[in-house]
Protein backbone atom coordinates (compact mmCIF):
# COMPACT_ATOMS: atom_id res chain seq x y z
CA UNK A 1 0.00 0.00 0.00
CA UNK A 2 1.36 3.40 -0.95
CA UNK A 3 1.39 6.14 1.64
CA UNK A 4 -0.35 9.29 0.56
CA UNK A 5 1.70 12.48 0.70
CA UNK A 6 0.09 14.85 3.15
CA UNK A 7 2.25 17.92 2.62
CA UNK A 8 2.42 20.19 -0.37
CA UNK A 9 5.70 20.40 -2.30
CA UNK A 10 7.98 23.22 -1.21
CA UNK A 11 7.25 26.38 -3.20
CA UNK A 12 10.29 27.66 -5.08
CA UNK A 13 10.33 31.31 -5.95
CA UNK A 14 10.97 32.10 -9.60
CA UNK A 15 10.39 28.64 -11.10
CA UNK A 16 7.12 29.42 -12.81
CA UNK A 17 3.99 27.36 -12.40
CA UNK A 18 4.20 25.00 -9.46
CA UNK A 19 4.47 21.49 -10.88
CA UNK A 20 5.82 19.50 -7.92
CA UNK A 21 9.26 19.10 -9.57
CA UNK A 22 12.40 20.29 -7.89
CA UNK A 23 14.97 21.94 -10.17
CA UNK A 24 18.49 20.80 -10.94
CA UNK A 25 20.26 23.94 -12.03
CA UNK A 26 23.11 23.65 -14.52
CA UNK A 27 24.21 27.27 -14.89
CA UNK A 28 27.50 26.28 -16.55
CA UNK A 29 25.47 25.26 -19.63
CA UNK A 30 24.40 28.89 -20.11
CA UNK A 31 27.96 29.76 -21.14
CA UNK A 32 27.67 27.26 -24.01
CA UNK A 33 24.18 28.42 -24.96
CA UNK A 34 25.34 32.04 -25.08
CA UNK A 35 28.32 31.17 -27.25
CA UNK A 36 31.18 31.43 -24.76
CA UNK A 37 34.45 30.15 -26.25
CA UNK A 38 33.00 30.17 -29.76
CA UNK A 39 35.03 31.83 -32.52
CA UNK A 40 33.94 35.13 -33.99
CA UNK A 41 34.74 33.95 -37.52
CA UNK A 42 36.10 31.04 -39.53
CA UNK A 43 39.80 31.88 -39.27
CA UNK A 44 42.35 30.49 -36.83
CA UNK A 45 42.86 34.02 -35.49
CA UNK A 46 39.13 34.56 -34.91
CA UNK A 47 39.23 33.16 -31.38
CA UNK A 48 39.18 29.48 -32.30
CA UNK A 49 39.45 27.61 -28.98
CA UNK A 50 40.90 24.54 -30.70
CA UNK A 51 43.80 26.72 -31.90
CA UNK A 52 44.42 28.29 -28.47
CA UNK A 53 44.02 25.19 -26.27
CA UNK A 54 47.40 23.71 -27.31
CA UNK A 55 49.14 26.86 -26.00
CA UNK A 56 47.92 26.05 -22.48
CA UNK A 57 49.31 23.50 -20.06
CA UNK A 58 47.69 20.08 -20.37
CA UNK A 59 45.88 20.61 -17.07
CA UNK A 60 44.57 24.09 -17.93
CA UNK A 61 43.57 23.08 -21.46
CA UNK A 62 42.11 19.71 -20.33
CA UNK A 63 44.44 18.04 -22.83
CA UNK A 64 44.81 14.31 -22.31
CA UNK A 65 47.52 13.58 -24.88
CA UNK A 66 49.44 15.31 -27.65
CA UNK A 67 50.65 13.78 -30.88
CA UNK A 68 52.55 15.26 -33.78
CA UNK A 69 49.42 16.35 -35.69
CA UNK A 70 46.53 15.76 -33.28
CA UNK A 71 45.70 16.20 -29.62
CA UNK A 72 43.02 14.70 -27.38
CA UNK A 73 41.05 17.07 -25.15
CA UNK A 74 38.04 16.74 -22.88
CA UNK A 75 34.87 18.36 -24.13
CA UNK A 76 34.16 21.41 -21.99
CA UNK A 77 30.41 20.75 -22.37
CA UNK A 78 30.31 16.92 -22.18
CA UNK A 79 27.42 14.55 -22.81
CA UNK A 80 28.93 12.01 -20.40
CA UNK A 81 31.99 11.81 -18.16
CA UNK A 82 34.99 11.10 -20.33
CA UNK A 83 33.51 12.74 -23.47
CA UNK A 84 36.62 13.79 -25.35
CA UNK A 85 37.62 14.99 -28.77
CA UNK A 86 40.51 14.27 -31.11
CA UNK A 87 41.50 17.55 -32.73
CA UNK A 88 44.10 18.33 -35.41
CA UNK A 89 46.51 21.09 -34.45
CA UNK A 90 46.09 22.57 -37.94
CA UNK A 91 43.02 24.76 -38.39
CA UNK A 92 40.92 22.90 -40.98
CA UNK A 93 37.15 22.72 -41.19
CA UNK A 94 36.48 19.67 -43.31
CA UNK A 95 37.60 16.06 -42.99
CA UNK A 96 38.59 16.06 -46.67
CA UNK A 97 41.11 18.85 -45.95
CA UNK A 98 43.23 16.61 -43.69
CA UNK A 99 46.56 15.37 -45.01
CA UNK A 100 47.19 11.62 -44.93
CA UNK A 101 49.45 11.86 -41.85
CA UNK A 102 46.80 13.87 -39.99
CA UNK A 103 44.07 11.40 -40.94
CA UNK A 104 46.19 8.47 -39.77
CA UNK A 105 46.98 10.09 -36.42
CA UNK A 106 43.34 11.10 -35.91
CA UNK A 107 42.39 7.45 -36.36
CA UNK A 108 45.13 6.31 -33.94
CA UNK A 109 43.97 8.85 -31.35
CA UNK A 110 40.43 7.54 -31.66
CA UNK A 111 41.66 4.02 -30.98
CA UNK A 112 43.79 5.27 -28.06
CA UNK A 113 40.80 7.17 -26.66
CA UNK A 114 38.68 4.03 -26.71
CA UNK A 115 41.43 2.04 -25.00
CA UNK A 116 41.96 4.71 -22.32
CA UNK A 117 38.23 5.07 -21.64
CA UNK A 118 37.77 1.31 -21.34
CA UNK A 119 40.75 1.11 -18.96
CA UNK A 120 39.80 4.13 -16.85
CA UNK A 121 36.04 3.76 -16.68
CA UNK A 122 35.01 0.40 -18.10
CA UNK A 123 33.08 1.97 -20.99
CA UNK A 124 30.83 -0.60 -22.66
CA UNK A 125 30.51 1.20 -25.98
CA UNK A 126 31.10 4.50 -27.76
CA UNK A 127 29.47 7.12 -29.94
CA UNK A 128 32.18 8.37 -32.30
CA UNK A 129 31.69 11.02 -34.92
CA UNK A 130 32.09 14.44 -36.45
CA UNK A 131 29.55 17.11 -37.22
CA UNK A 132 30.69 18.69 -40.49
CA UNK A 133 29.33 22.22 -40.77
CA UNK A 134 27.04 24.21 -38.52
CA UNK A 135 23.92 22.85 -40.25
CA UNK A 136 25.09 19.35 -39.22
CA UNK A 137 25.37 20.42 -35.58
CA UNK A 138 29.01 21.47 -35.30
CA UNK A 139 29.32 23.95 -32.46
CA UNK A 140 32.70 25.05 -33.80
CA UNK A 141 32.43 24.30 -37.50
CA UNK A 142 35.63 26.05 -38.57
CA UNK A 143 37.95 23.58 -36.79
CA UNK A 144 37.50 19.86 -37.32
CA UNK A 145 37.10 17.75 -34.19
CA UNK A 146 36.01 14.17 -33.65
CA UNK A 147 33.92 13.27 -30.61
CA UNK A 148 34.54 10.10 -28.64
CA UNK A 149 31.66 9.63 -26.19
CA UNK A 150 31.84 6.66 -23.80
CA UNK A 151 28.63 4.79 -23.08
CA UNK A 152 27.56 2.26 -20.47
CA UNK A 153 24.65 -0.15 -20.37
CA UNK A 154 21.76 1.64 -18.67
CA UNK A 155 23.45 5.07 -18.75
CA UNK A 156 20.33 6.74 -20.10
CA UNK A 157 18.28 7.52 -17.04
CA UNK A 158 15.33 9.76 -16.32
CA UNK A 159 17.37 12.97 -16.41
CA UNK A 160 17.87 13.27 -20.19
CA UNK A 161 14.39 11.95 -20.84
CA UNK A 162 12.34 14.22 -18.57
CA UNK A 163 14.68 17.13 -17.98
CA UNK A 164 17.04 17.22 -20.97
CA UNK A 165 19.81 17.34 -18.37
CA UNK A 166 22.84 15.12 -17.98
CA UNK A 167 24.37 14.34 -14.62
CA UNK A 168 28.16 14.10 -14.70
CA UNK A 169 29.62 12.44 -11.61
CA UNK A 170 33.20 13.68 -11.99
CA UNK A 171 35.02 17.00 -12.32
CA UNK A 172 36.68 17.61 -15.70
CA UNK A 173 40.14 18.00 -14.13
CA UNK A 174 39.77 14.63 -12.39
CA UNK A 175 38.59 12.95 -15.60
CA UNK A 176 41.51 14.50 -17.54
CA UNK A 177 44.06 13.16 -15.05
CA UNK A 178 42.48 9.71 -14.96
CA UNK A 179 42.59 9.39 -18.77
CA UNK A 180 46.05 10.95 -19.12
CA UNK A 181 47.39 8.37 -16.67
CA UNK A 182 46.14 5.44 -18.79
CA UNK A 183 46.54 6.90 -22.32
CA UNK A 184 48.30 4.24 -24.42
CA UNK A 185 51.72 5.33 -25.58
CA UNK A 186 52.61 4.53 -29.16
Amino acid sequence: MLARMTSEPEQQIGVGTQDAFQRLWTPHRMAYIQGENKPTGPGADDGCPFCTIPDKSDEDGLIIARGQHVYAVLNLYPYTSGHLMSVPFRHVADYTELRADETAELAEFTKAAMTALRTASGAHGFNIGMNQGSVAGAGIAAHLHQHVVPRWGGDTNFMPIVATTRVLPQLLADTRQLLADVWPLS
